[in-house]
């Protein structure tokens, strides 16, 4: 029985005079996977993930906050520690997450409307929804 390919199975194995030989890696990576929609996945999760709206204090929970801030400048020297739980803006998309901070405060920078504490986080006035601690206990 004749095979369609017995006239060529016997022949040297060509080798191009024009062109340097393929390397097994560089031969094997032409038939590695593609990816043809590279970030795709990453888009998919960044869409997926959620992120809170920032809830709008009633003029009573201001008044208390104020009250805090109060407290906080008259204790500074006091090194006060404090839970404050505020506010922080995602960088990719609206809304954000509502994060709990413990620590001492440093100072109160009236101007920028931040509180500094110790560690060197700045946390804006009007991000914060509530203060806990114990200077704020008779309130």
């Amino acid at each position: 029985m004749k095979n369609s390919y017995d006239d060529i199975i016997n022949m040297p194995h060509h080798v191009s005079s024009d062109r340097a030989h393929m390397s097994p890696a560089d031969r094997a990576a032409q038939f590695s996977p593609f990816a043809a929609l590279t970030g795709y996945e990453a888009a998919i999760r960044e869409t997926a993930r959620l992120t809170e709206e920032k809830i709008e204090m009633d003029e009573e929970s201001k008044a208390v906050l104020d009250r805090q801030v109060q407290i906080l400048l008259e204790k500074l020297g006091e090194n006060p520690q404090v839970s404050i739980t505020y506010f922080k803006p995602d960088e990719k998309k609206s809304g954000g997450a509502y994060v709990t901070v413990t620590g001492i405060v440093k100072k109160v920078d009236d101007y920028a409307q931040n509180i500094v504490m110790v560690d060197g986080d700045k946390i804006p006035i009007g991000d914060i929804l509530c203060m806990e601690g114990e200077l704020f206990s008779g309130i």
